[in-house]
């Protein structure tokens, strides 16, 4: 898309109003709102901003920086209509006051891994799968964790009582030009999946992030909430972000296909997935970036627990789905919703391509239930576990030999902080279940 055909749909859909976006290092979507006077300024990228506001980005001394658009992402916001007039946004990169581009900006940082990949003659495309619950609100309007959706695994109505509220996020979404695949009621009460096709991974971040900015605004005209957290309920199954990825080669052919190859799948594809089995470790702290992410990462919620591959096997961390020829990826089944998605795919894309690069050998696929293996089994056939809480992933993360490479210096250092605080406030918290435990007995 061009300036001037910007200009021109502003005119035509009666725009008075704009978003220009950008998220922060640990995912939140930000934005600065204008009227149509200042939008001819801001599409030429001359929009400054705080910095020094923002969790992660600059210090109070160096605050001004500047939001330069990706005219690729502009749309009007179907939800937005008042009295006639229309909103819309548009995705911003953060450049400095100097011009150059701003190393703790998550989306140049993104940019900057693609074009590595680039030089070594690849593309990355990914495709997620968000899940989500809808809970009810109370008479304040608060969250709850209550829902009146009885529904299980790809039920129906009128047990799939959120379906009205998800076929709007559908229709939303297509005005917005997502192409939707699927939607279904996933496995526990008041939880769901929209499915849409995959992109390139800056574009597919791009869509992930407006995802889910999408269904927590459709969810609330419905009077629900719309969470991403990963486990919001104790005994049921938590939100996962399975991520689909796969590398193409400059020519358009996907570089993990193989025909003669065992289970069709090329020397790199092998190679990619021997990367990302060897530093899952270090990663898992940005892909799955809570103290409540690793409540969803135990054994028996179909959830990913051990570090191994498999064709088949929904145990495992990594899938190969059954697709050929273009469709050839693999899974990723640990990340979880709540992960800033730039970042996870700039970790995982780097973890893929160090196997690439470094000629690793892939360990043997693992095809039984790794859920029902004894610890002994495990440890014979080299199934490694991840790491069992926020701590132990930051301190695997600050080992990783990948991670500050991944993530520039700037964004490394950052994240890094911002956890070990998230981490030492949970530490220190007394919770219900302490009360609950100890408060009368001892």
């Amino acid at each position: 898309m061009t300036r001037d055909e910007i200009l021109k749909i502003v005119e035509e859909k009666n725009v008075h109003f704009f978003r220009l976006q950008f998220v922060d290092i640990f995912g939140f979507m930000k934005n600065v709102a204008i009227p149509k006077s200042q939008l001819e300024k801001a599409l030429d990228g001359q929009m400054m901003f705080d910095g020094s506001s923002i969790d992660g980005f600059v210090r109070i001394n160096e605050s001004d920086m500047y939001l330069k658009p990706d005219y690729d992402t502009f749309t009007v916001l179907p939800w937005r209509e008042q009295d006639g007039s229309n909103a819309a946004r548009i995705i911003c990169d953060v450049y400095k006051s100097d011009g150059t581009p701003f190393a703790g900006c998550p989306r140049n940082n993104l940019k900057r891994v693609l074009a590595e990949a680039k030089d070594l003659g690849y593309t990355m495309n990914v495709g997620t799968e968000c899940e989500f619950f809808l809970f009810d609100r109370d008479e304040a309007g608060f969250s709850t964790t209550d829902t009146h959706d009885v529904a299980g695994y790809f039920d129906t109505d009128p047990d799939d009582a959120g379906i009205n509220c998800r076929r709007k996020i559908i229709l939303t979404l297509e005005e917005m030009g997502f192409e939707i695949e699927a939607s279904h009621h996933e496995v526990a009460e008041g939880q769901h999946e929209i499915n849409f096709k995959y992109a390139d991974a800056l574009t597919a971040a791009d869509n992930t992030i407006t995802y889910k900015w999408v269904v927590r605004s459709i969810a609330a005209e419905f009077g629900l909430h719309a969470t991403f957290m990963p486990k919001p309920i104790f005994g049921i199954n938590g939100s996962g972000m399975h991520t689909n990825q796969s590398l193409f080669n400059l020519d358009g052919t996907n570089a993990f296909y193989d025909e003669k190859g065992p289970l069709q799948l090329s020397e790199i594809a092998y190679k990619y997935i021997a990367g990302i089995t060897k530093n899952a470790k270090g990663f898992v702290a940005v892909t799955n970036p809570l103290v409540n992410s690793y409540k969803r990462l135990v054994a028996g919620y179909e959830a990913p627990v051990y570090v191994a591959w498999s064709a088949s096997n929904r145990s495992a961390l990594v899938r190969i789905p059954a697709s050929r020829g273009l469709g050839t990826r693999t899974e990723v089944r640990c990340p979880d919703p709540s992960c800033n998605p730039y970042l996870a795919f700039a970790m995982m894309l780097s973890s893929g391509l160090d196997g690439v690069v470094n000629n690793l050998e892939a360990p043997k696929s693992v095809d039984q239930d790794i859920f029902e293996m004894t610890p002994a089994e495990k440890e014979a056939v080299g199934i490694d576990s991840l790491p069992a809480n926020l701590c132990e992933a930051i301190e695997e993360f600050k080992a990783s030999p990948i991670a500050k490479a991944a993530l520039g210096e700037h964004i490394f250092e950052k994240y890094v902080e911002g956890k070990e605080k998230e981490w030492d406030a949970y530490r220190i918290a007394v919770t219900d279940w302490e009360l609950q435990n100890y408060l009368d007995n001892y």
